[in-house]
């Protein structure tokens, strides 16, 4: 069992032989912190690391090791079993080993957004071609998936932060399938024409496709609460979240 932390600076770690901090775009970087892992080892795609995120470091998980139980959480989100702010509240083994024992995956609470849905809340914080060429992927591509896809574009919740814990056999399958899709987006869009945050995109997309493969696959899910080690400014995020909903052609601050 490893629960790799991605991060892309040195940072407080947990002291666990469970928890393994990964740097991500390692390959931009002559030197990374000792005892982290380097997403640029191996099979890897640490230079894309601008438009990926931490999806660099799910790749180099994918291609790189053979643990049996495969989490990834960030280097100040967590997930526990209580809301909580230090990291003596994350999930150990023990109770990771538990909750599995009761459902396939553990995933984050869902984040609920109440006054609209997935699909507005994206299209107001980001670009809107590349999510209309994904959907169109899936629609043309993975047909399978296309119900669950438009049941997430309507929902005012999901999962979300790229953050799980999930048995090999789930991992791969789940891997496999937005990676596919996501190469299939990087084929039909421009990033050269993004600009600023949008150029991290094919990670934004991809917190829309955990839900269309969980909900497609018939998965029982675990919610845990996430543990954040850096307190969220509520009235700073608030405010940012009306404004991208009802002044969409103002300046946009999104996933801070």
């Amino acid at each position: 069992m490893t629960i790799f932390i991605a991060t892309h600076k040195p940072y407080k770690m947990p002291q666990s032989d469970n928890y393994q901090p990964i740097f991500v775009g390692a390959a931009q970087h002559e030197s990374i912190p000792i005892g982290y892992q380097s997403d640029a080892s191996g099979k890897n795609i640490s230079k894309k690391n601008p438009n990926f995120n931490e999806l660099t470091a799910l790749y180099w998980i994918k291609y790189n090791t053979n643990d049996a139980i495969i989490g990834l959480c960030h280097y100040r989100r967590y997930l526990g079993i209580q809301k909580g702010h230090t990291l003596s509240d994350i999930l150990n083994e023990r109770q990771i080993t538990e909750l599995l024992k009761t459902a396939d995956i553990i995933l984050p609470k869902k984040r609920n957004y109440y006054i609209e849905n997935q699909r507005d809340h994206y299209l107001h914080a980001h670009v809107a071609e590349p999510y209309n060429v994904m959907k169109q992927v899936i629609a043309t591509q993975y047909p399978d998936y296309l119900p669950a896809f438009e049941k997430m574009e309507q929902s005012t919740s999901a999962h979300l932060f790229n953050m799980f814990i999930m048995p090999r056999k789930y991992f791969d399958e789940y891997t496999n399938f937005i990676f596919d899709v996501l190469g299939k987006v990087e084929e039909n869009i421009d990033i050269n024409q993004l600009e600023g945050q949008e150029k991290r995109v094919y990670g934004f997309l991809s917190e829309r496709l955990m839900d269309t493969w969980v909900n497609t696959k018939k998965l029982s899910v675990a919610e845990c609460p996430v543990i954040e080690l850096e307190r969220t400014n509520w009235l700073d995020k608030g405010y940012n979240f009306l404004k991208r909903k009802f002044f969409p052609n103002s300046n946009k601050k999104v996933h801070f």
